[in-house]
């Protein structure tokens, strides 16, 4: 195939996965008009319209759809091999992209990259905050972080923090007002402060275990959040009952500001993990980053 041929595909898979020609064409580093002309004459190379235009976005045909699946792939690949090449120098250097919860990236990348990133000044790292469960391929990230269950099967997995245990917490004044359960099912009398989850728009039912008991408990109260720590910061102001990680919620239970309830119902489960594509090829770069977040209980 002609050079201008990878040229060309290179150019429509990136439209293709910015959805805009404004944005594809600020990223490849070219007028907008001129990747417009690049893209009419793929099209009219292989006789068929490969996106569809409208005035406010751009997306695959079905042909499009079938080539980005096809060819992305191949590109990523040999993106990655070059990238790859950063090991013949004397430094590791590139760029990692990787996706994070919030409580992932505050308690345990962060703290690892404090340490990590000023031995490889070269080595730069960016960290999406996400909540939902993306496809990290499509979205061209390099790796993400997720709880070990939640980790897909054809994805290399890596621990990186111990297991997890979620809290019920509330504050000393909220608990003057009302008696603290003592199971699971009376949390349905008290205002507890709701978690909305992004993968599907529901609230999260709070999940229990004891022996061989499970419960998930639908909750209400006045206040809804889509992250943790204003549910926490809204548990501390003795605004209703709270379900956080157990990390976030330890210092203010040792201080008196927050009483633990319903501990013996909260059972461990799998920990956070890094995960990539397995037939990403690791750059140095990648490599040391992984090694520097890996968890060694």
């Amino acid at each position: 195939m002609a050079r201008e041929n990878f040229n060309d595909l290179q150019a429509f898979m990136v439209v293709a996965r910015e959805g805009s020609f404004t944005r594809a064409a600020a990223r490849l580093g070219v007028s907008q008009s001129a990747l417009s002309q690049t893209i009419r004459a793929l099209e009219m190379r292989f006789g068929i319209r490969l996106l569809t235009r409208t005035t406010r976005s751009v997306s695959p045909t079905e042909a499009g759809e079938r080539l980005l699946m096809t060819v992305g792939p191949r590109f990523d690949e040999i993106e990655a091999e070059l990238a790859a090449l950063t090991e013949l120098r004397d430094k590791p250097a590139g760029s990692i992209r990787i996706t994070a919860a919030e409580h992932a990236a505050t308690t345990v990348l962060w703290p690892r990259l404090e340490k990590f990133l000023p031995d490889y000044p070269d080595i730069k790292v960016e960290i999406a905050i996400n909540y939902s469960l993306i496809d990290i391929v499509a979205e061209r990230f390099d790796a993400g972080v997720r709880l070990g269950d939640q980790v897909a099967k054809d994805m290399i997995a890596v621990r990186i923090a111990p297991d997890l245990r979620m809290a019920i917490v509330a504050s000393p004044t909220y608990f003057a007002k009302r008696p603290p359960p003592k199971m699971p099912h009376e949390l349905a009398a008290h205002n507890c402060i709701n978690l909305r989850l992004p993968t599907h728009g529901g609230l999260y039912a709070w999940e229990f275990a004891k022996g061989r008991q499970e419960l998930n408990v639908r909750v209400e109260g006045q206040l809804t959040f889509n992250s943790s720590p204003p549910i926490l910061r809204a548990a501390l102001g003795g605004f209703g009952i709270a379900c956080v990680p157990e990390d976030m919620a330890q210092e203010h239970v040792a201080a008196g500001r927050l009483m633990q309830v319903l501990k013996e119902w909260c059972p461990a489960f799998p920990g956070y993990h890094l995960y990539y594509p397995s037939r990403r090829q690791a750059s140095p770069a990648f490599a040391l980053l992984v090694d520097a977040l890996k968890y060694r209980a």
